[in-house]
């Protein structure tokens, strides 16, 4: 009897057209660490009185679908999740291509993610898939990925897959050591690690409907925040978050001039944080940091991307 094994499992998504409907072609395998994608269903016990102590047969609740999933920072298959979660890119170049993708867009694509375990079988499509969160952490060393949070409408398992042969990305990943950071403009030192979230708060339209599902998933109030952990050698943060100032982060990866990510978050807003001294070894700070729009670059993030691929 075969078992399920997470080596053998493989990940393959696609844009749709119209939310909930997985479309039947252009699906692209994609690279991923783990993944807790999945719809549960719970049982409501019996409230009723007056058939013994013996509870009667539970019913069944609502549907819900959602989870995550740990994919690489790479310089291809990367761009799919940032246009789950920024909406379509701006695109230039020929051969080289640069793709922006700007933060505040109303509407998101959903997306059609199927999730196989080809030697029970079983595959797991998940469609109307919208893009809750995007968070990536930045340290000196380890691999490099993100976490991406999922809201779903449902959940359809096959013995067969429905994404045909999904098209695969050239996988070349970013690595903690191309990485920096910049703030202003100038690299930012003694930074030990450092982490960023980007959140599109959606929102569940949970409607009667006969099949318990959600009508759909719409993104509220944007948010991008983070944590930067710094060695104290100088007070040019903490004058910031004095000041109350706004100042610009760059989160950057490159690995030559045409492959590399950029995330810019144009006006950062620092806390007044606590300073602690525990010992002999260096004196560490934290800034909680959160993001807010830019009026000069007329949005509050903008993630630019440089590959070969033509189009997201």
């Amino acid at each position: 009897m075969a078992r399920a094994q997470g080596a053998r499992s493989q990940l393959a998504a696609a844009f749709e057209t119209t939310y909930g409907t997985a479309p039947t072609s252009g699906f692209m395998q994609m690279p991923f660490a783990s993944a807790s994608l999945g719809a549960e269903q719970p049982l409501l016990a019996s409230e009723l009185l007056g058939y013994g102590r013996d509870p009667l047969a539970p019913i069944k609740d609502a549907v819900t679908a959602d989870g995550d999933i740990t994919v690489p920072l790479d310089a291809e298959a990367f761009g799919f999740w940032l246009k789950a979660a920024f909406g379509a890119p701006t695109t230039t170049g020929t051969t080289n291509k640069t793709h922006t993708f700007k933060s505040g867009s109303w509407s998101l694509p959903s997306m059609a993610i199927e999730v196989a375990m080809p030697e029970i079988p079983r595959f797991a499509m998940y469609t109307g898939c919208v893009l809750d969160q995007l968070s990536i952490a930045m340290q000196r060393s380890g691999l490099l990925t993100a976490d991406v949070k999922l809201v779903a409408q449902g959940e359809n398992v096959a013995t067969a897959t429905a994404a045909g042969t999904p098209t695969a990305y050239a996988l070349q990943r970013f690595g903690h050591f191309n990485g920096a950071i910049k703030r202003n403009g100038t690299a930012l030192g003694n930074i030990v690690s450092a982490d960023l979230t980007y959140a599109n708060n959606v929102e569940r339209i949970e409607t009667i409907r006969n099949d318990g599902r959600i009508d759909g998933a719409d993104p509220s109030i944007a948010a991008l925040t983070g944590k930067i952990d710094v060695r104290f050698a100088d007070t040019t943060l903490m004058d910031q978050a004095l000041n109350g100032t706004a100042a610009s982060l760059e989160f950057s990866w490159v690995i030559s001039a045409n492959v590399s990510l950029t995330i810019t978050a144009h006006a950062v807003y620092l806390p007044r944080p606590r300073v602690e001294i525990q010992g002999p070894q260096g004196i560490q700070a934290s800034f909680d940091w959160q993001a807010a729009y830019d009026s000069v670059a007329g949005q509050m993030c903008t993630v630019v991307l440089k590959n070969q691929v033509s189009s997201y």
